[in-house]
Parts: C-alpha cells; sequence; structure tokens
C-alpha cells in the first residue's frame, strides 16, 4: 500500500486561504484517483475534491466548487487542494487518499484504500 502524508493545515481567518498538500510514498497515481475528504467533529467522513491522473478530470462536492481546486503534480508525486475564500464551516481534518483501481464513483469513501493521517484546518470568523 501507498503512504500518504498530508501537511498544510493551519488557523485562518474567514476569507483567508491555505493549500494542502498530500505527498506519496511513489508514484502510484496512474488510474488511481487521488482524494480529499474532511471530517468534522460528530459528523461523517465526507467527499471534497477528487482527481482522476489519468485524464486530469476533477470533481468537487457543490460546497466547494469555485473556492478549492484540486491539482497533482507527477515529478513529486504529490497531490494539492487550494483553499480559497475559507468559510467557518470549512473546519475539519482533512484527509487525503488514494482509490482502488476501477472504481467509477470518487465521490463515495468507500472508493479508498489508502489514507493519510490527516491535517486540522480551522476557520475562525
Amino acid at each position: 500500500q501507498v503512504q500518504l502524508v498530508e501537511s498544510g493545515g493551519g488557523l485562518v481567518q474567514a476569507g483567508g486561504s491555505l493549500r494542502l498538500s498530500c505527498a506519496a510514498s511513489a508514484r502510484t497515481f496512474t488510474r488511481y484517483f487521488m482524494g480529499w475528504f474532511r471530517q468534522a467533529p460528530g459528523k461523517e467522513r465526507q467527499f471534497v475534491a477528487a482527481v482522476y491522473w489519468n485524464s486530469g478530470s476533477t470533481y468537487y462536492t457543490d460546497s466547494v466548487k469555485g473556492r478549492f481546486t484540486i491539482s497533482s503534480d507527477n515529478a513529486k508525486n504529490t497531490v494539492y487542494l487550494q483553499m480559497n475564500s475559507l468559510k467557518p464551516e470549512d473546519t475539519a481534518i482533512y484527509y487525503c487518499a488514494r482509490s482502488r483501481t476501477g472504481v467509477t464513483d470518487p465521490r463515495s469513501r468507500f472508493s479508498y484504500d489508502s489514507w493519510g493521517q490527516g491535517t486540522q484546518v480551522t476557520v475562525s470568523s
């Protein structure tokens, strides 16, 4: 299994920006979706964004469209989540994940079998 390490979380005021990074232990992106999920206290882990490495297709949950951008850097084996115009409701632990091969639903957390340890994002009002 691949190891995923997130970084870039922190405390920011509403309206601010953060960029999360997810570094993979090896070049493993081909034929996989790479996704970002988040989990707030007392809530289920929810989909935020995903990218399919082969095509570059991206997917977002409605609440972050126009504010968040997922991207990848092949040379660095790294996936990024640029988060702009942050809101207090974006506060959560953010997790990076790699899907199984052949999945067709990048929005489901059950499509992923490798997860990072998470990074905390806190947005103050």
